[in-house]
């Protein structure tokens, strides 16, 4: 029988994004919320009821400083006027900045591109066009220049309510008006397909203001159908082939691309992170993968692919999901390059790869698996960045170890090396090398005891001060029985950073500190316990921290993914957060999108002259919204941004902020 969407499910944005079910994380591993907890009562900071309030009130010994100290404002690493939150159908820049759209969904890449015409879409115009729904932002340099690039861009998912005209049907139930979703032919599926992937394209500065070179040779759109091959322990491995594929070798495409990274070897990196939507179909009767899929929420059939190839079908492909949840290494230098799926850095939901080279050369990868109550991953290369030789780093990695991380309620914490044959990575536990536990490596992490966590969004390490950030979104899943010291809140609505530093400043240390940098939500009411210094204003407060930047001074840029009218009453944004001195804690706000959509990115140029951020799935969503107070689709969405013309669709876009009269940004 066919699997569809239901109509409701696929009107939300937390389908794939929040994963709002039950919880599939199985083991009794810690929580963060425990640790935090027990810490606290070490310390003897108080005792009983009170030290959960204290908890609530602050963890970040700092933070207690900033909060008390009225020169914290003055101290602040950024220097703009504040912008005003709030929610409506626009992007707003602070004061003295321009936002200009750089890139919208549909815009040719290449010369010979088709202009975009929502009402005569198709596959082979969208597989030459700048894909849906744009997460993840980098910028390569050409001939090192801060003004002269190449862009490179992850397509995480689509919104076909959004997309196609005429497949909504508004319809009443229950006496409320609720959205009806047909389901899609081969044709609209062939445009997702299309839609989802990545886009290089060379761009630069002119006059002040940047520009899509159409015809730049290194231009390149990769798809759901882009030829990639699976390098690694895993290549060839019988769990990963299939009958398109008997090698076990080569894969078509890539999904469900989330945050990703630049290597120091300049190369793109795509993290695969809610693979679980685009399966549908049931394994055959005790299929050996049954419990390996069961951990990823396979299948969830949120799309409806299976429908229409084989390869998205469990029934007719078991081993298909096993070749996708990977990293994928791009050599944006050769267009016609083959993509690689790099196995040795695990199988989960990814949401990034940014990395940082250690003393020692070795270069070190942070990866968050986005899911309530799963963990935090580093991993390290065997061997070391040449600089002088791009040659000599292409297979980087295919060899290293991958770490998963255990927080103690003493403030440390230990990266334990996820390797076959250690402690209880064995055959008697159902493992018979390395790629079987790479094939699962959720399950091994689970058996390593680590410490299950709040949604891990993005990591960022800090090369100028040698910590790393952890952006743990929420998880309103979490009992009061369940918090620990690395998660401190029940009912985590509005999530927290985690700030990492690493023994001797060494980022291939397997040990480490850690704090609680923030704890988000509104300040003003007691019961949220969010940190935020009280030079933070009531613009300046932010919910749900997803993805994150460091720029080249060392500072901390933060975009959200979740806020609204219920959750905060403001739309998500990019917000400036102090990590130093009398300021740390202070945070304010930059930037904000419409109504509906979430921020991505984002990206700092090289001298920090242009931030690069992504507005995704904008107009997805109106119904709590005052302004609007309805379903949004296609022919009635709750926001046509960015161009704002009765004949075109609310687009996904890129967009270049740019100090008027040119300079750093926020200095």
């Amino acid at each position: 029988m066919t699997e569809h969407r239901s109509p409701d499910a696929r009107f939300r944005t937390s389908l794939l994004e929040e994963n709002d079910g039950p919880a599939i994380n199985p083991t009794d591993n810690r929580t963060m919320g425990e640790i935090i907890a027990a810490r606290f009562s070490r310390r003897g900071f108080l005792t009983g009821s009170l030290a959960v309030a204290a908890i609530a009130a602050t963890v970040s010994p700092l933070a207690l400083v900033a909060a008390d100290d009225a020169r914290a404002a003055e101290g602040s690493a950024f220097k703009f006027d504040e912008l005003e939150a709030g929610i409506d159908d626009k992007h707003h820049v602070a004061p003295g900045y321009d936002a200009d759209v750089l890139l919208r969904w549909g815009d040719p890449m290449f010369a010979d591109s088709p202009d975009f015409d929502p009402t005569k879409q198709s596959a082979e115009a969208q597989a030459r066009q700048f894909g849906y729904n744009n997460d993840y932002v980098g910028y390569i340099p050409i001939d090192g220049s801060a003004e002269h690039g190449l862009l490179v861009v992850n397509h995480e998912y689509t919104n076909p309510h959004l997309m196609f005209p005429g497949i909504v049907k508004i319809v009443e139930k229950d006496g409320k008006k609720e959205p009806e979703l047909a389901p899609l032919s081969k044709e609209q599926v062939d445009i997702e397909m299309a839609a989802h992937g990545g886009t290089i394209v060379e761009i630069r500065k002119d006059g002040g203001k940047w520009q899509v070179v159409r015809d730049g040779k290194l231009n390149r759109r990769i798809t759901s159908n882009t030829e990639m091959a699976l390098s690694g322990p895993v290549a060839g491995h019988d769990r990963v082939k299939t009958n398109a594929d008997p090698s076990g070798t080569k894969v078509f495409g890539t999904v469900n691309n989330c945050a990703g990274g630049v290597t120091p070897w300049g190369t793109y990196v795509m993290a695969e992170e809610n693979i679980h939507g685009y399966f549908s179909g049931e394994l055959p009767e005790g299929h050996k993968e049954a419990a390996n899929y069961k951990r990823l929420g396979i299948p969830e059939g949120a799309y409806e692919w299976g429908a229409h190839y084989d390869r998205f079908n469990l029934a007719k492909e078991p081993n298909e999901p096993n070749r996708f949840g990977w990293i994928v290494e791009v050599d944006v230098n050769d267009p016609n390059s083959v993509p690689r799926k790099r196995t040795a850095m695990g199988r989960f939901k990814h949401e990034g790869a940014e990395s940082i080279v250690a003393k020692d050369g070795r270069v070190v990868f942070y990866l968050g698996d986005d899911e309530r109550f799963d963990y935090v991953y580093k991993f390290v290369t065997k061997g070391t960045f040449n600089a002088n030789d791009h040659a000599a780093n292409k297979d980087l990695l295919d060899d290293g170890t991958l770490h998963v991380a255990k927080f103690a309620e003493d403030g440390t914490v230990e990266w334990l090396p996820i390797v076959f044959g250690q402690g209880p990575l064995t055959a008697e536990n159902g493992f018979a090398s390395q790629a079987d536990v790479l094939i699962e490596t959720r399950r091994a992490a689970d058996l390593l005891g680590a410490t299950k966590m709040d949604r891990p969004e993005d990591i960022q390490p800090n090369g100028v001060n040698g910590k790393v950030y952890v952006m743990l979104t929420n998880n309103s899943k979490r009992k009061a029985d369940q918090v620990d010291a690395a998660n401190p809140r029940a009912n985590n609505a509005f999530g927290h950073i985690i700030e990492i530093a690493e023994a001797d400043g060494d980022f291939t240390a397997s040990k480490g500190k850690w704090e609680v940098l923030l704890k988000c939500g509104d300040p003003s009411v007691a019961d949220v316990g969010a940190t935020f210094s009280t030079a933070t204003t009531a613009n300046g407060w932010f919910g749900m921290p997803d993805n994150c930047a460091v720029d080249s001074a060392g500072r901390l840029w933060v975009a959200t993914d979740g806020q609204g009218p219920k959750a905060t009453g403001r739309t998500d944004g990019l917000w400036a957060v102090d990590t130093e001195g009398a300021a740390r804690a202070t945070s304010k706000l930059f930037f904000r999108v419409p109504i509906g959509a979430e921020m991505c990115g984002p990206l700092f140029a090289p001298d920090d002259q242009t931030a690069f951020v992504a507005v995704q799935h904008p107009g997805d969503g109106g119904e709590d919204w005052d302004g609007f107070g309805r379903p949004s689709y296609y022919e009635d969405p709750s926001t046509r941004w960015p161009d704002f013309k009765a004949d075109m669709p609310v687009r996904p876009a890129v967009v270049a902020i740019t100090k008027q009269g040119g300079g750093k940004i926020a200095v």
